[in-house]
């Protein structure tokens, strides 16, 4: 490896690595297989490419080209040398209006062509779901679809000429009429004529094998064509010239509800004379609850376009009408049509769970058969799962007869394996015996290629190994694929993971507490790859930030999947290379509702830090920022804000500081409040609370008593809780009596809310609570803080020093939902925090009072980490139940107060983790209810808690921040109200943008104050 590594150093000027996170990055595609290469090149242009085949073809080392990496059947894996044009060769170099032809580089995503294409109203036809990260070379390779192939056709409709390097390094120009075509391919073609137009099933979406029936006289004899499809083994491709068609004016999209699948695939056909852009096809296993479709149980998804709006809705219409339907809807809106298309998108990835949450596979991805025969062939693969014990969710493209499925086969077993093995034989036999193709659209790869002589025959498939040869006779290029195949149920990626569950610290409940489940989640469809936020989408801003694999949610999981397997990644928990990729992970949590199946990175990160810094030596940052709440309770007891102020603006001191605890010298810190809301709470007195000091009065909630005797004495104020930090036991049967922990069965509680005091409204924004609590009581509602214990001397750990123990005589144990410690991996002590917080709450959760929480970071929290980190403690499930954001509380429980008239526009950002975790739904309505207009942008304000401020990540929390925050704000007219809830955003806004951002309690509470203000 070395030597092959310096020789190809020596020989282009694109990056080659050979390192271990370089090489675990490509270890899989979006299959169910996995390759270790030797290293990757990136190379900046065909003459790099070029000296990469004379460097390998020396040595005997295979070469697999790689785009997206999001191919389904393997071929994109490999184990020589891999190519990656994402990193230069992705460039559009020339795009012709008049000719509508566009000059394209391999690695270039398609949604760049697509954008630069529609200003002239043109697109590139074919478009599968994963189109804003596949690549053209790798849809070229693949021969890709998508849904618009019953109106444009496949990759390979599109292809004008391609420009290729075989293996030993001749430069081609593919094109018509033997155009480009490598020495021996016209006498080969030319002696199998006979075999060429009889052997190759005539049908829209046949993809297996190669297509040589592409070189018949009568086709025009088209070498570029017949390359599409043959998956990077016959030549490299540096550059292709592609074909755009006129994109509609207008669209309109007919949803046709039908009662199941089967009926929905035989109407389809029926449906392609009237010339729609599209025939979807989806079942309801794969829709969400609440997606607006019509009633019944599978549907059909028919685009139509036109010159006009009315053109385009009275196509759909007219189908509608031809069509024999349960119910029908007509969607025009085009926000409402990407709503709906994105569920079809997302298929590949929900697809991957069924149900009850057992993990299903790829492997059978992508069958077509004669659209007219759909229906028959859809009754007949439902039987043969039944009769395998398999189960499986049929989707795709109906009107080309092209099914998509995952299948929940059982890939872990020596016995599952030998099923899936079965399987695949008979489906392949029932796939042909419907007169159809292995592959309709991702190729055949490993998944398929040994199954190619079950629906060619023997003679075909060694008439593809002759072709082969003619191309590539070394077999240097992507080697095992499409010929001489490796067998189909060999290097599965998952026989390398341990057969047992790992010790973990959280309780991955969605994966039955298996990590290794968890990490198998990604299956590789790559959509962290996205190189632009759509709408509110956040995942994965580092990614964009960066453009490197590893800084992806699917790099992350790549590179734990390794860890697990322990191949590549040697040090297990304690590996560098798991680490260095996460070190830029935000822990915005976007993944967790982004990516379509459910990958949750910053619990994963979390998991892993915790492992990784066990009885090791931690970053300053961890001991500064993840210990957030004692340092800012400890700096509030001894009244030192207004000095910690004085010395942070100080130059020299606060370089000194922020260099000692790990901070980036570009931040400034924020200011800390004077006076706690807890403390403003306290000053209120009974008139401005439900008790005395106006908190929980000393019988508890609605009357339930609170820990108040012996050696803990209760306080009616809340606040943070930092306890487990300093050694402080939990409240046991020595501190309190047995009446005090709840004993007394509760009454109504009534319009009581419980106002939880959490670390960034207390020490930093207590505006934030008192707004809040104004709102909520104009609202109707009774505010409460929750109890906390105020430990006396008596109920001090012994073993402490005289000094110590009187420095803690008066520390309060208060409510934390540990975000900080979680977000640095120090789980011990996040669970030790929250079963405080829990013993502090247990009056509260017996009342079954709300709780409102109005930092989303903290309420996202409570809501999934505190679960997740004490899933054997029923109250943490009872918390996590009991809280509401803002909105969602006076949604829910003051259904009848009208917010004051604002009247303004919005500009600023949804929290990353309000949108991952939280939903914003409740927010957006009591928006309109206030008269605020416009929408927050999504992406990820970039500062996410401690991340923006260590040391080593300012560069990208700031190119995040420039995404779509600051724009947005610097774009708002000048009236507008900057809303961000989460203390991060605002602290982003301001230290980057200059601006002052506002929490909506904020706004709500400053219209109430005004002359105007309050009615209702």
């Amino acid at each position: 490896m070395a030597e092959l590594a310096g020789a190809l150093r020596g020989a282009v000027r694109g990056e080659v690595a050979f390192d271990a996170t370089a090489r675990a990055l490509v270890t899989m595609d979006a299959s169910n297989y996995r390759r270790v290469p030797l290293g990757v090149v990136a190379p900046r242009d065909a003459d790099d490419v070029a000296a990469v085949l004379e460097v390998c073809l020396a040595r005997g080392v295979p070469v697999v080209a790689r785009g997206g990496g999001t191919s389904i059947a393997g071929q994109a894996t490999g184990t020589g040398v891999v190519l990656d044009f994402t990193r230069h060769m992705n460039g559009l170099l020339e795009l012709d209006p008049g000719s509508r032809t566009a000059v394209v580089q391999p690695g270039l995503v398609l949604d760049r062509l697509q954008e630069a294409a529609a200003p002239h109203g043109l697109r590139f036809g074919p478009d599968p779901s994963t189109h804003s990260r596949c690549t053209l070379g790798g849809m070229i390779g693949n021969n890709s679809c998508g849904s618009h192939s019953v109106a444009w056709g496949t990759t390979a409709d599109s292809v004008r000429e391609l420009s290729v390097l075989t293996a030993r390094g001749q430069r081609l120009r593919l094109g018509p009429g033997w155009a480009g075509a490598p020495a021996g391919l016209r006498e080969l073609a030319e002696g199998e004529l006979a075999r060429l137009r009889t052997g190759f099933p005539d049908l829209p979406r046949r993809i297996s094998g190669y297509a040589l029936d592409a070189l018949l006289p009568e086709r025009g004899a088209d070498v570029a064509r017949s390359f599409c499809g043959s998956e990077g083994t016959l030549g490299i491709l540096t550059e292709a010239v592609v074909g755009l068609v006129e994109a509609p004016r207008a669209r309109a999209l007919a949803v046709l509800a039908y009662t199941d699948e089967s009926a929905a695939a035989e109407a389809a056909a029926g449906l392609l004379p009237l010339r729609p852009l599209t025939v979807e096809g989806m079942a309801a296993d794969l829709v969400p609850a609440g997606a607006g479709l019509p009633a019944g149980g599978a549907w059909l998804f028919v685009e139509t376009g036109g010159r006009t709006a009315a053109e385009a809705r009275a196509r759909a219409e007219e189908i509608v009408r031809a069509a024999d339907v349960v119910s029908a809807l007509v969607v025009t809106d085009p926000a409402d049509q990407r709503a709906l298309w994105r569920i079809r998108e997302d298929a590949s990835g929900t697809a991957t769970r069924m149900p009850d949450g057992t993990e299903a596979w790829p492997g059978w991805e992508d069958c077509a058969v004669p659209p007219a025969r759909l229906g028959g062939y859809l009754r007949d693969f439902r039987a043969l799962l039944a009769d395998h014990g398999l189960r499986g969710t049929p989707y795709g493209h109906f009107g080309d007869g092209c099914i998509h499925v995952r299948v929940d086969f059982d890939l872990l077993t020596g016995a599952g394996v030998g099923r899936f093995r079965r399987f695949s034989e008979e489906l392949a036999d029932l796939v042909v015996a419907h007169g159809g193709s292995l592959s309709g659209e991702h190729g055949d790869g490993q998944a398929r290629a040994e199954l190619l002589p079950r629906m060619y025959g023997e003679e075909t498939v060694r008439l593809f190994e002759r072709a082969k040869a003619v191309w590539d006779p070394d077999d240097l290029l992507n080697p095992g694929m499409l010929v001489r195949p490796a067998p189909l149920d060999a290097n599965l990626r998952f026989s390398v993971l341990p057969s047992r569950p790992v010790d973990v610290a959280f309780g991955y409940p969605a994966d039955g507490g298996d990590f290794a489940a968890a990490v198998r989640r990604c299956v590789g469809v790559a959509k962290c790859r996205t190189t632009t936020a759509a709408g509110p989408a956040v995942m994965c801003p580092s990614f964009r930030a960066t453009g490197e694999e590893e800084h992806s949610t699917r790099g992350r999981a790549r590179l734990l999947h390794e860890m697990l397997a322990g191949e590549l990644i040697t040090d297990g928990w304690r590996s560098p290379e798991v680490r260095d990729a996460l070190d830029l992970c935000l822990s915005c949590k976007g993944c967790r509702s982004d990516c379509p199946v459910g990958v949750d990175m910053a619990t994963y990160k979390a998991e892993f830090l915790h492992h990784h810094y066990a009885g090791r030596r931690r970053p300053a940052a961890h001991h500064t920022m993840g210990r957030l709440p004692e340092w800012l309770r400890w700096t509030a007891r001894t009244r030192m804000a207004p000095l910690v102020n004085a010395l942070t603006r100080v130059g020299p001191l606060a370089a000194l500081g922020k260099r000692l605890a790990g901070i980036t010298p570009e931040r400034q810190i924020p200011r800390l409040a004077t006076q706690t809301f807890t403390g403003w709470w306290r000053s209120r007195g009974p008139a401005g609370g439900t008790g005395p000091a106006g908190g929980l009065s000393a019988g508890g909630v609605g009357g339930l008593p609170v820990p108040g005797a012996g050696d803990v004495a209760a306080q009616g104020a809340g606040g943070v809780s930092a306890s487990g930090a300093g050694g402080l036991p939990r409240p046991g049967a020595e501190d309190l009596p047995a009446s005090d922990v709840g004993d007394v069965p509760p009454p109504g509680a009534g319009n009581l809310v419980v106002l939880w005091p959490d670390t960034f409204t207390e020490y930093l924004a207590p505006s934030v609570g008192r707004a809040a609590v104004r709102v909520l009581e104009a609202a109707g509602l009774r505010v409460a803080l929750p109890p906390t214990l105020l430990l006396r001397r008596g109920a001090i750990a012994d073993g402490r020093t005289r000094a110590a123990t009187a420095l803690l005589a008066a520390r309060r144990a208060r409510v934390c939902c540990g975000l900080t410690y979680v977000s640095t991996g120090q789980l011990d002590r996040a669970r030790t925090v929250l079963r405080r917080t829990l013993d502090l709450m247990e009056p509260v959760l017996r009342a079954g009072v709300p709780v409102v929480v109005l930092e989303p970071s903290c309420a996202a929290a409570l809501r999934t980490d505190l679960p997740e980190l004490l899933p054997d403690d029923p109250r943490a499930a009872r918390l996590s139940a009991a809280v509401r954001t803002f909105a969602e509380t006076l949604e829910r429980h003051a259904p009848h107060w009208t917010p004051p008239a604002v009247g303004r526009s919005v500009a600023g950002q949804t929290h990353c983790h309000q949108h991952a975790v939280l939903g914003d739904t409740a927010d957006r309505r009591l928006r309109d209810a206030a008269g605020l207009t416009g929408d927050l942008s999504g992406g990820c304000c970039g500062l996410a808690g401690n991340f923006g401020f260590e040391k080593g990540h300012f560069e990208v929390s700031r190119a995040c921040a420039e995404e779509q925050l600051l724009p947005s704000v610097r774009q708002a007219p000048p009236d507008t109200v900057i809303l961000a809830d989460g203390f991060s955003c605002r602290t982003q806004l301001e230290q980057l943008g200059g601006v002052r951002g506002r929490h909506l309690a904020e706004v709500l509470a400053d219209a109430l104050d005004s002359p105007a203000g309050g009615a209702g």
